[in-house]
């Protein structure tokens, strides 16, 4: 029986290649913590509308990072400002019961100020919204 001896560069190459699939592979890895961020900064906006108009447009961005472009609730007319940062933060926070808690109690209160039509009622929410979505930044 024969062995097959493989030569030092090509091992070094098939380890690079190797590091390179890896690194790779991490950077399209979810960011859970930006956008965790990226929602509470939209929660934030939206507390801070003088109008229902743009508080709706900004809470329904935060839905939109909380819950992912498959997830129930994504709403397509509007930005996704965590497009590129996983597949939505509660479905990326799979694994971590903790955080899941925390970020579908802020998809609910993100969900019950935009269906509010006070303006201060709705901006009340939008401000639990981001207090919620700061314990998981």
């Amino acid at each position: 029986m024969s062995t097959i001896r493989i030569s030092k560069p090509l091992r070094v190459l098939g380890f690079g290649a190797v590091s390179l699939i890896a690194v790779a592979g991490a950077a399209l890895a979810a960011d859970l913590a930006k956008e965790a961020t990226t929602a509470g900064q939209h929660a934030g906006m939206a507390g801070s509308a003088t109008d229902l108009k743009t508080l709706d447009s900004h809470l329904h961005m935060a839905v939109n990072c909380l819950v992912g472009p498959k997830g129930k609730g994504f709403d397509a007319k509007v930005a996704n400002p965590c497009k590129d940062l996983g597949n939505g933060a509660i479905a990326d926070a799979a694994g971590n019961a903790a955080d899941q808690k925390i970020l579908k109690q802020a998809l609910a209160k993100a969900e019950a100020g935009l269906a509010q039509k006070d303006l201060a009622k709705a901006k009340s929410d939008a401000v639990a919204t981001e207090t919620l979505l700061k314990q998981v930044m």
